[in-house]
């Protein structure tokens, strides 16, 4: 009787409620690539893509930087149409590009032009990591200095946000020339008597670390950012050493003299607008209109 009532166990198999199961929109959750945490993309864009939970500065587009940086409806792009040809042949760099083109929504690397900050007008330039890793070739030279050049003739303060992983390989010595052409743009700049404000990003690296980013009259940088030359396993195997951990970090900058302060993304605005009015000059220099 017992093994009547008791007997072996029924399993039921349960069909899965295919309403019951709701697949996460594209878009909606991002993830911190400081700590690994999720959360609402409008959240984490509210807080300036900075982590709420670790203070990580998480990459952010040309077009986000420009959104969160300048007065609204202020923004003026220049030299938007200038794109990058092959002009070494390298075998699958149109392609590449054209991928990344697509990928971005952009021409090149880096977005140029004019807007006011706090009510004070300069020219800005923001490069983007997510364009052959911000790599800079003959296209992005020539954006800079056309946009440092038009800010010298309207006696205009330049801005420039960098993100680079240096001089673009497929395009050889040109890529390197444009370290040259940058700075003696900038050179003629700071002979006008106008400011240049350099503000390095995660990461700034190698001939653009070398070159521009270096010029500023006021050399800042965010939270944590990579900052450098040559990578870290190349420096210690050629000094037979081991390098500290925060090596190459805005903070071990600061801490060595290399920049002028590290600062916070959502303090960013307030301090480049109260630069800008300090130098306000309120019209053009004789040697900025030749």
């Amino acid at each position: 009787m017992f093994k009547d009532m008791f007997g072996k166990k029924k399993h039921y198999k349960s069909t899965p409620n295919k309403q019951s199961k709701k697949e996460v929109p594209e878009g909606l959750m991002q993830k911190c690539t400081g700590c690994g945490k999720i959360f609402y993309r409008k959240e984490i864009y509210r807080n300036l893509f900075v982590c709420p939970h670790c203070d990580y500065h998480m990459t952010i587009t040309a077009y986000e930087r420009v959104e969160q940086l300048v007065d609204n409806g202020s923004f003026e792009e220049w030299n938007e149409d200038i794109q990058t040809k092959n002009i070494l042949e390298f075998p699958h760099y149109q392609e590449k590009i054209e991928k990344d083109k697509e990928k971005t929504n952009m021409n090149e690397a880096i977005v140029t032009g004019k807007a006011t900050i706090d009510g004070e007008a300069a020219a800005i330039a923001v490069m983007d990591s997510n364009f052959r890793m911000g790599s800079m070739g003959a296209v992005v030279g020539e954006k800079i200095a056309r946009a440092v050049e038009e800010a010298r003739i309207q006696s205009l303060p330049f801005i420039i946000f960098t993100a680079s992983g240096g001089a673009r390989m497929q395009e050889g010595v040109v890529s390197l020339m444009q370290m040259g052409k940058t700075s003696v743009a900038l050179e003629r700049h700071s002979r006008a008597g106008l400011l240049f404000v350099s503000v390095m990003t995660h990461p700034t690296t190698g001939g653009v670390s070398a070159s521009f980013a270096s010029l500023g009259d006021y050399n800042f940088a965010e939270p944590r950012a990579l900052i450098g030359f040559a990578g870290r396993r190349i420096i210690e195997q050629t000094i037979r050493e081991k390098l500290p951990k925060d090596f190459q970090t805005s903070e071990f900058l600061l801490e060595h003299g290399q920049l002028d302060q590290v600062i916070h993304r959502h303090e960013l605005r307030a301090v480049l607008g109260s630069l800008l009015d300090i130098h306000s000059t309120g019209g053009e220099t004789d040697e900025a209109r030749t």
